[in-house]
C-alpha cells in the first residue's frame, strides 16, 4: 500500500452531510480513495505520511450527469433554432460528416475544459463512443460513456437501431472494471427509436446490469408528438415498453412533465438530468425541479451539448437551477445554495447510482478541486454559512485552481495537465472548419 496523502486546506466542504464544513480541514488519500476526512486538529497520527498544504476550499469535484461533450466541433452552429429545426437542418447534417478522429480531438478539447471548471465527472451520449472513452480516459476524466442507439439521417453507419444497441453492451463489457470508464446504453429518446427499440435497449440493459441514458420529454412538440402517435405521455411510454423496469434511468431534460409523469418516475426510481441553460437557450422550457425533489426523485445537474449550452460550465447550472426553480415556483426558498450545490455533486452521483463519487467520505475516490478563498467573490466571510452562500451565487468556475481524479492531479493552477490544449484547440478548429465547408 502507498504512503497517505493528506491534503491540509483551509477549509473542507464534504458534502456529506448538509451544512458541514471543516476550518481548517483535511482529507487522506490512499491509492486514490479517499481513507479520512475531518478537522485538521483530529487528523490521525501515521506511520508514512506526506503532506500537501494545497491551502484555500477543498471540495468535491462536480458531476455533470447529461452531455455530449465532443459537440466543442459544433459549438455554436443554428442558433435560434428550436430543438427539432436545430436537430435536423443543423446538428445531425453535419454530425453525419463526423469521424472517429473528429470525435476524439472534440472530446480532448472538452475534456480540458470540463476539468478546469471544476468537472470531474461526465456522462456523455454520442457517436464514436471509443473516440469518447479513449480520449476521456487519456485526460484523466472519470466518465459514463453511453453509446447512442439512435434512428437518424447520417446514422446508418453504425448500423440499425438494434446493431447499435448490441455494441453498447459489447463496449460495456470490454470496459467492464475500467478506473475511470463506465459503459451504458444512450437510448437517444422516444421519438428517434420505435417502440422496439426502447423495449430492445430495456432488455439488454436489463440483462447486462446497465445505466440507461435516455431524453425524456425535452420540448413540448416532443410531448406532443408521442401523445399524438401513442396516445400517453413519454414517460407512460417508456413504463408501457419495460424502459422503467430498468434498475438505473437517467432521464435528461423532462421538461414538460404533469404530475402523473412525476409520480410515476417516482414510483419506478429515475433519475433526472436537469439542464436549465440548454433548456433556456433552445426555448424548451423550465423543468419542475422544486416538484421532484419534493417527491424524491434523484436529480442531478447536466450542460447538455456545448453546441446547446454553448459551454461546460457546471458552475452556471448549479447557480441557474435554483434561480429558474425560485422564479417558476415564485418562491424565494424554492431551492436553497446548499442543495444546488449537493445537485452537482453529491445528488449528481446519485442519479448516475455512483456511491464511489459525489462527496469526500471514506471509501470514494479522490475526485477534488480547489478554490481560491483569496477571490473577492469570498468576501465577507463572517460565518461558516458564507462559503457556501459564496460558492453557489458569487464564486463559480473562476475561482477553481486545482484538480484532482482519483488522487491523481489533473490541473494545477488553472492548467490542464492532461490535454495538449494549444494542440486539441488547433485541431477542433481546422476540422470544425472542414465540416462547415464541406471538406
Amino acid at each position: 500500500m502507498s504512503p497517505t496523502q493528506r491534503f491540509l486546506a483551509d477549509a473542507v466542504l464534504p458534502v456529506d452531510e448538509p451544512g458541514r464544513i471543516l476550518t481548517p480541514g483535511a482529507v487522506d488519500v490512499v491509492d486514490g480513495q479517499i481513507t479520512w476526512v475531518g478537522a485538521t486538529s483530529e487528523a490521525p497520527e501515521l506511520n508514512e505520511v506526506v503532506e500537501h498544504r494545497v491551502g484555500g476550499l477543498l471540495m468535491p469535484g462536480l458531476v455533470n450527469v447529461h452531455c455530449h461533450s465532443p459537440m466543442t466541433l459544433l459549438r455554436g452552429i443554428g442558433e435560434g433554432l428550436p430543438l427539432m429545426r436545430w436537430l435536423t437542418e443543423v446538428m445531425w447534417p453535419r454530425e453525419a460528416k463526423l469521424d472517429a478522429d473528429d470525435v476524439g480531438w472534440g472530446m480532448r478539447l472538452a475534456a480540458a475544459e470540463l476539468l478546469t471548471y471544476g468537472v470531474t465527472t461526465t456522462c456523455e451520449m454520442y457517436l464514436w463512443p471509443d473516440a469518447v472513452a479513449q480520449a476521456a480516459s487519456e485526460a484523466g476524466l472519470r466518465s459514463v460513456v453511453t453509446p447512442a442507439v439512435i434512428d437518424a439521417p447520417g446514422w446508418e453507419r453504425f448500423g440499425s437501431w438494434e446493431q447499435q444497441a448490441y455494441a453498447a453492451v459489447e463496449m460495456a463489457s470490454r470496459y467492464q472494471g475500467h478506473p475511470l470508464i463506465e459503459v451504458g446504453i444512450g437510448l437517444h429518446s422516444a421519438y428517434t427509436v420505435p417502440v422496439e427499440g426502447l423495449e430492445l435497449a430495456a432488455a439488454l440493459a436489463i440483462e447486462n446490469d446497465l445505466l440507461l441514458h435516455i431524453h425524456v420529454a425535452e420540448s413540448q412538440n416532443e410531448d406532443a408528438g408521442v401523445r399524438e402517435q401513442h396516445g400517453v405521455s413519454v414517460p407512460q411510454l417508456l413504463a408501457d415498453r419495460g424502459v422503467l423496469d430498468v434498475k438505473r434511468v437517467l432521464a435528461a431534460h423532462c421538461v414538460w412533465m404533469s404530475d402523473e409523469d412525476l409520480d410515476l418516475f417516482a414510483a419506478n426510481d429515475v433519475a433526472v438530468a436537469h439542464c436549465p441553460q440548454s433548456n433556456a437557450k433552445i426555448a424548451s422550457g423550465t423543468a419542475r425541479l422544486a416538484d421532484m425533489i419534493s417527491r424524491g426523485i434523484r436529480v442531478g445537474l447536466g450542460t447538455d451539448g456545448p453546441a446547446s449550452n454553448n459551454n461546460l460550465n457546471l458552475w452556471e447550472e448549479l447557480r441557474l437551477a435554483p434561480l429558474m426553480a425560485r422564479l417558476r415556483d415564485l418562491d424565494a426558498q424554492a431551492i436553497s445554495a446548499p442543495l444546488a450545490l449537493e445537485l452537482a455533486t453529491r445528488r449528481g452521483a446519485d442519479a448516475l447510482g455512483r456511491q464511489d463519487i459525489g462527496s469526500l467520505q471514506p471509501g470514494r475516490q479522490a475526485d477534488m478541486i480547489r478554490l481560491d478563498l483569496d477571490d473577492l467573490a469570498f468576501v465577507p466571510f463572517t460565518e461558516a454559512a458564507d462559503l457556501i452562500s459564496h460558492l453557489v451565487w458569487s464564486a463559480g468556475s473562476r475561482a477553481v485552481t486545482d484538480v484532482w481524479v482519483g488522487g491523481a492531479q489533473v490541473v494545477a493552477n488553472r492548467a490542464c495537465l492532461t490535454v495538449d490544449v494549444a494542440e486539441a484547440r488547433a485541431q477542433v478548429n481546422a476540422r470544425a472548419s472542414a465540416l462547415a465547408g464541406g471538406g
